[in-house]
């Protein structure tokens, strides 16, 4: 027997069916950022301001959209399967003069012809960092109604770009609204701003769209460099207008304290929603936006959605800049590292463990799961990359290292 058969026999001996599994794994869109390749520059702004930073000068960042066009497409070569790109705002590919409050479909068509011949979906971000209109920390929530106006028509425009990307592609686009507004002190007052973005906010959902193009999410901060002392869109404030306005509470696996855990959140939060967001990180001590390990919480976090049954009402985005590294290599690396987590996930025997815990059998639950952490899931694994045609194992780096010799050294 191959490698593939003999581990799939072990994993039946736990009643865990692999080829369903697989089946379950190559239907999986996960969201590529990126901003991964170019360190979240994007082509309207020569700074990055907002509480946003990366470190790092690794060689060959991308600098123009063919250049990252091409780093992503690279990428995507070497992932399973077909998935999602993530835009923001500030990525708009255009020889025409619009600040972002004025921004069109038209300006994001070159990433729509570019999804088109990729075979992947899209997904849209407002810009609401590096920017002049970004006053004190302030954007949708600033008291000056001039500059709320031009966020508020930012935001709206980039729903209505979100929308033409989900008539375009037949792929459901998520508008995803995350602003760096708060103080770096503590405030004296802190419902005012929160009072302001949430009359905003009214205003950028007043316009509807069809579903099946366009799903809406808000997303939540503890804090942020600039802003240590006060967030104006906390989690809580999300959480309550979501759920008010029938709206997705987008959760960043970065943006809680650090003793907090998204995949504990994730069953309470479906259980009252039909869908949920994800932005998934590493922080290390804060929101310091790493690229994902296989670590324990991300095999938590992929196990939570299996568990759920909500891979079809969960959209998974990557949000992690590394300037240290290879870029391409960290996309790569998250990307492949959070469908080996689902995998995980899917290969789980969860109504044998879920029938243990509710006979309270805790010995043999305990006893379960640690065995079958050392199941060959390496073996699935490679045998889903040599399905999907991209490289087994660590080939993948040796293609990046061509490219990067080739492509990225000589720019």
């Amino acid at each position: 027997m191959s490698r593939f058969e003999e581990a799939k026999e072990k994993y039946a001996a736990y009643g865990v069916d692999v080829d369903k599994a697989l089946e379950k794994l190559g239907k999986v869109r996960i969201s590529m950022h990126c901003w991964q390749g170019d360190d979240v520059l994007g082509f309207d702004s020569d700074s990055l301001t907002g509480g946003i930073a990366t470190t790092g000068n690794y060689p060959g960042k991308a600098t123009t959209p063919e250049q990252l066009m091409a780093d992503i497409k690279k990428a995507y070569s070497l992932i399973p399967g077909k998935h999602k790109l993530n835009l923001h705002a500030s990525y708009r590919i255009t020889d025409e003069k619009v600040d972002r409050d004025k921004i069109e479909p038209k300006h994001f068509q070159a990433w729509v012809d570019f999804a088109k011949e990729e075979g992947i979906g899209l997904d849209f971000n407002p810009t609401f960092f590096s920017h002049p209109k970004m006053v004190d920390n302030m954007t949708l929530s600033y008291p000056d109604k001039n500059i709320r106006q031009f966020w508020i028509d930012h935001a709206k425009a980039c729903r209505k770009i979100a929308n033409y990307f989900g008539e375009q592609l037949g792929i459901t686009a998520l508008d995803n609204i995350w602003i760096p507004d708060g103080t770096k002190d503590v405030p004296a007052d802190r419902i005012g701003p929160r009072a302001r973005l949430k009359a905003a906010l009214d205003e950028i959902f007043s316009v509807k769209y069809d579903k099946k193009n366009i799903a809406d999410s808000i997303e939540g901060k503890v804090f942020g460099i600039g802003v240590e002392s006060y967030t104006v869109g906390s989690h809580e404030f999300y959480m309550n207008y979501a759920a008010k306005n029938n709206l997705m509470c987008l959760l960043d696996t970065g943006h809680y304290h650090p003793t907090e855990v998204v995949s504990d959140k994730i069953s309470s939060m479906l259980l009252f929603n039909d869908q949920l967001a994800l932005h998934v990180s590493r922080p290390v001590r804060w929101d310091s936006d790493h690229v994902i390990k296989l670590d324990d919480e991300l095999q938590e976090l992929a196990k939570e959605l299996v568990r759920c049954d909500a891979l079809d009402r969960v959209f998974i985005g990557l949000d992690f800049f590394d300037a240290s590294i290879n870029r391409i290599a960290a996309w790569v690396i998250g990307m492949r590292n959070m469908q080996k987590a689902l995998l995980l996930g899917l290969l789980e025997p969860h109504a044998q463990l879920k029938k243990m815990q509710d006979e309270h059998n805790f010995t043999e639950l305990l006893a379960t799961l640690e065995e079958i952490k050392t199941l060959p899931l390496g073996d699935i694994w490679n045998h889903f990359c040599e399905i999907n045609n991209v490289p087994v194992g660590k080939d993948w780096f040796n293609v990046v290292k061509d490219y990067e010799k080739d492509v990225l050294l000589k720019r």
